[in-house]
């Protein structure tokens, strides 16, 4: 008997149950995303022009459970515990804290709480319309996820330059950092004036479209986290933490806003060259057409 074989057994047997522990890992990322989703819900529902507060409370929670997100399936490539549950935990995960969340938070701050007006009949209308267009924001968000699950490759309208990782269509979690980066920016003050409530109305319904269209956003998945990088990005990355940690109200208000509108950018030249480019002449066939 080799005196070894007990030895290897133990072995395996541990390596068994770390792997069985490294299912977990990725999972209570997932499940912190969608914890921070239900406390945004909630304190986006206690929300008030007197405490104000509450929603600034939702839309930093949103903005942590971005970071969860963006770690759980990194984490999962890395230690190389991907699996199809979790996959659907996560999908189920983002619709509740991405699409729900802000949905929500959106109606509540944007809508809801605007103040009597001279016509009664605007403030109805603009409430029911902030509803549609929040709804819209969701259902958005979860066609997009069921979108990106279903397909194996997908390829945006107007493909980048080769090598460069594309989401086809903006992001849910990008879109809700929108919500987020605007109502933490505003310090979770409600909208008081009518007309700030339709630019509001017409953002969300912008973001709906994004997200359910074929344009491209850079997914950031090419980037190394384990290669050596040059010294200016490191100085880069703490420089932005920096400016987070010290002025989140404005830099997240810029990180969220640029991202939307590098899609949109992005798009531009793709229009102007089909525009500018004339169409192929046809085909000779003759003068009966049929040569």
């Amino acid at each position: 008997m080799d005196p070894q074989a007990p030895r290897e057994r133990r072995l395996e047997q541990n390596r068994k149950r770390l792997r069985r522990g490294m299912y977990l890992l990725p999972s209570l990322f997932t499940t912190a995303n969608m914890a921070f989703g239900y406390y945004a819900i909630s304190q986006a529902m206690l929300g008030s022009a007197a405490e104000s507060w509450h929603f600034d409370f939702a839309a930093r929670a949103i903005g942590f459970a971005i970071v969860f997100d963006m770690f759980d399936g990194r984490i999962a490539r890395m230690t190389q515990t991907t699996s199809d549950f979790g996959r659907e935990l996560d999908s189920l995960a983002d619709v509740i804290t991405f699409g729900v969340a802000p949905a929500v938070l959106a109606w509540m701050w944007g809508f809801r709480l605007l103040p009597p007006l001279p016509e009664a009949d605007l403030r109805v209308r603009l409430v029911q319309l902030g509803a549609i267009a929040t709804f819209l924001f969701m259902i958005a968000g979860a066609s997009r996820l069921a979108r990106f699950n279903i397909q194996v490759n997908p390829q945006p309208s107007n493909p980048g330059p080769p090598g460069r990782k594309y989401f086809v269509g903006m992001p849910i979690p990008a879109a809700a950092g929108v919500v987020a980066a605007i109502v933490h920016f505003a310090r979770g003050e409600p909208l008081a004036i009518w007309w700030w409530s339709v630019a509001w109305l017409g953002l969300l319904v912008s973001c709906a479209f994004l997200m359910v269209s074929t344009w491209r956003f850079y997914s950031f998945k090419d980037v190394n986290l384990r290669g050596r990088h040059p010294f200016r990005n490191v100085v880069f990355i703490g420089a932005l933490i920096a400016g987070i940690w010290y002025f989140s109200h404005p830099v997240l208000f810029f990180i969220a806003l640029t991202y939307m509108i590098s899609g949109v950018l992005a798009r531009v030249p793709y229009v102007l060259r089909r525009r500018t480019t004339p169409p192929p002449p046809p085909a000779y066939q003759g003068a009966s057409g049929l040569e």
